[in-house]
């Protein structure tokens, strides 16, 4: 499996510096976040394209991830293009410029996501160095955990984006359909995805892989990051705290 490690590191070492040289010719960095799905999608089909043969579990993983990879990185895209350059990048290289803040994005933006990516890709990797095998009780446990992952992820991105489209949503908070059941439905729906993907290879050396992806969306640059700037901005946001799950889904409180 070292051999297949290698050969995704190298090509998404690659990747990532030509997007790197690309956030130096037009001055922004947080496009890189459209690349986040994209880029286990190379892993994927690099490791793949590598593997010494693909039956049932490779090609169920390698649909699963391609799947939600790409939806993800052109919903992000879109909004990229949209709305410019996120504020949470302006602010962490506030105070860079020219040479330092090229070689600052360098490691902390671009390296680190790589660095991440490769980690939580150790999933993708380990089902492209299985031997061929029929899918089992796990893998369709797996593929019914991602199905329901892309439902609260692809639906609740959905209902954001019409709630931010309407003007008159503005200072306003997203309460209603999944956002009603909990103040993050796409992460929730992330997390769900990657157990999903884990489980259809049910390799338990790589389990800290989706266990990785849940603690950095629950307790780091996810829910705890997003939510510190909403409630300054959103008047209201702290009453939608006390009645709506963080994470995982249930009724509202009255």
């Amino acid at each position: 499996m070292l051999d297949l490690y290698f050969s995704t590191a190298t090509v998404l070492g690659a990747v990532l510096i030509a997007l790197w040289a690309i956030s130096i010719l037009i001055g922004r960095v947080s496009f890189i976040d459209a690349f986040w799905g994209v880029g286990f999608v190379v892993v994927a089909w690099t490791a793949a394209s590598e593997a010494a043969e693909l039956g049932p579990i490779q090609m169920v993983v390698l649909a699963l991830v391609t799947l939600w990879g790409l939806r993800l990185g052109l919903y992000l895209l879109r909004r990229f293009l949209r709305d410019g350059e996120d504020s949470r990048y302006v602010r962490m290289t506030k105070g860079k410029d020219g040479v330092s803040r090229h070689i600052f994005t360098l490691w902390f933006v671009f390296g680190l996501q790589g660095l991440l990516m490769l980690a939580i890709s150790a999933p993708l990797i380990s089902a492209m160095a299985q031997p061929s095998a029929s899918l089992d009780t796990f893998a369709y446990a797996g593929i019914g955990l991602w199905t329901v992952g892309a439902f609260f992820e692809w639906v609740g991105d959905l209902q954001l984006s019409k709630f931010k489209a309407d003007p008159a949503s503005e200072g306003k908070v997203l309460d209603t359909g999944l956002w009603a059941w909990t103040r993050h439905p796409n992460y929730f729906g992330d997390t769900c995805v990657w157990w999903g993907i884990w489980l259809v290879g049910h390799d338990l050396t790589v389990i800290f892989a989706p266990a990785l992806m849940t603690f950095l969306l629950m307790k780091w640059s996810g829910v705890p990051l997003l939510e510190k700037g909403l409630k300054k901005r959103r008047p209201g946001y702290e009453d939608y705290i006390m009645r709506t799950s963080s994470f995982f889904p249930r009724p509202p409180r009255p």
